[in-house]
């Protein structure tokens, strides 16, 4: 009995011990010690000393481990993988990948851009009624045509803008034959008839549609890579103001823009930058992608934005951190400026997300300015230690103050840049 009664005893002093253990300090290091690391050549993490680190580091590792009193620091020498354990009390327990990664730079931006998209085809924007003989209404609309679609072929003929439907439109009315239409709609891709009818008082023909061809507004530059000229800018995808769906881009173009005035932010009303573009409409570059993620293309030849314009290290989701931070961007005709942000959270995403970071306006000046983040400011880059992490990208309705930011290694991602490259492999 008395035996049984120790040995109970015992194992309830050991549980309540291993237990204990697993809230000491060095334990918790051990399971919050991440079991990846990325790094960048020449770059250089470092962590407490009270983590005991056993590593490969001959002549030929990719990484350093550096020992300063207290402190351990990893730094990576070279592109490649390293393997680091961790041990306790002398006993691995926990194995650490490392990769290290082609040393990379890019511009970055804050330059306020002017943005000239050309649609696939003409999109649907609206329906409006006919005033026929026949009574009013809408033939585009009775032909299941709807708002958001977009008409990529007529009688078989390729359409690219809003001048190539009218001739279709005269002639189908003048024979009284219905013209065959094709639709992309989401994914889809719809055959439809649609006959035109007779406008009684202006004695045309009509499709009872609204339609547009191409759109234009203005948005910040944020990166631009030299060695393959491919620049990314906003931040987010441009949407139809209309139909609220992302416009399915065939081709564009950016030029400068200059900053007019600014409407003033405030609770419940984002404010807005209202610009012009330069006065030479110089095409600065093309648009090939209209993402989630902003648009991208290529430059014509290198933007310099006159405050930080030599080539800027980079940093993954995983190495931003909450604090303080700037901005770039453009609030008074063309000119860059730096302002002061919080980042208030981040995500240390591991796949493509459009929201990374919750960011704060903190400079007094562009509080004055603008009331935070307004219109206009959407692509402006966020630096960090020296390194460009994200891009601003939405302002909260609520709080103008504040809003979201995308990480800049999901924007490069979209722009065909290859971060990840491996030893022989050219950037894409």
């Amino acid at each position: 009995m008395h035996k049984e009664f120790l040995r109970k005893f015992i194992g309830g002093i050991l549980l309540v011990s291993l237990i204990a253990l697993g809230f000491t300090k060095p334990v918790q290091e051990y399971m919050s010690f991440p079991k990846q690391i990325t790094l960048f050549e020449g770059q250089q993490l470092d962590f407490s000393g009270t983590v005991s680190v056993l590593a490969n580091v001959d002549n030929n590792a990719t990484v350093d481990l550096e020992r300063q009193k207290s402190d351990v620091a990893l730094v990576a020498k070279r592109q490649g993988k390293e393997e680091m354990v961790l041990e306790l009390a002398g006993i691995p327990i926990k194995k650490v990948d490392v990769n290290v990664l082609k040393d990379f730079k890019v511009f970055p931006g804050g330059q306020s851009i002017g943005v000239k998209l050309n649609t696939v085809g003409v999109l649907v924007v609206g329906h409006h009624q006919i005033d026929t003989l026949e009574g009013k209404f809408s033939p585009g609309e009775t032909s299941d045509i709807k708002v958001g679609d977009i008409i990529t072929e007529i009688n078989g003929q390729h359409i690219e803008k809003m001048s190539d439907v009218g001739p279709f439109v005269q002639e189908a009315g003048e024979s009284g034959k219905p013209m065959n239409i094709v639709l992309k709609r989401e994914n889809e891709k719809i055959s439809t008839k649609l006959e035109p009818k007779k406008d009684k008082h202006e004695n045309t023909y009509k499709l009872g549609l609204y339609i547009r061809d191409s759109a234009a507004g203005i948005g910040t530059m944020t990166f631009y890579h030299a060695g393959t000229k491919k620049y990314g800018a906003l931040g987010h995808v441009i949407s139809d103001m209309d139909t609220k769906k992302p416009i399915v881009v065939e081709d564009g173009q950016i030029v400068r823009s200059t900053v007019t005035s600014i409407e003033k932010g405030a609770n419940g009303d984002p404010g807005e930058k209202l610009a012009r573009f330069s006065s030479d409409r110089e095409v600065i570059g093309n648009i090939e992608r209209n993402s989630p993620y902003g648009i991208f293309g290529k430059l014509n030849n290198g933007i310099q934005n006159g405050i930080l314009d030599k080539p800027m290290p980079i940093a993954l989701s995983h190495q931003v951190k909450e604090g303080p931070a700037k901005i770039l961007t453009v609030v008074e005709e063309d000119k860059v400026n730096l302002f002061d942000i919080e980042i208030v959270s981040t995500i240390p995403q591991k796949f493509p997300a459009t929201k990374g970071m919750v960011i704060k306006v903190t400079d007094p000046k562009l509080l004055e300015k603008t009331g935070g983040i307004v219109q206009g400011m959407s692509g402006s880059p966020i630096i960090q230690d020296g390194k460009l992490i994200g891009a601003v990208t939405h302002v909260f309705v609520n709080d103008p103050t504040s809003g979201y930011g995308v990480h800049i290694e999901w924007m490069l991602n979209e722009a065909g840049i290859n971060i990840y490259e491996k030893p022989g492999q050219k950037a894409s």
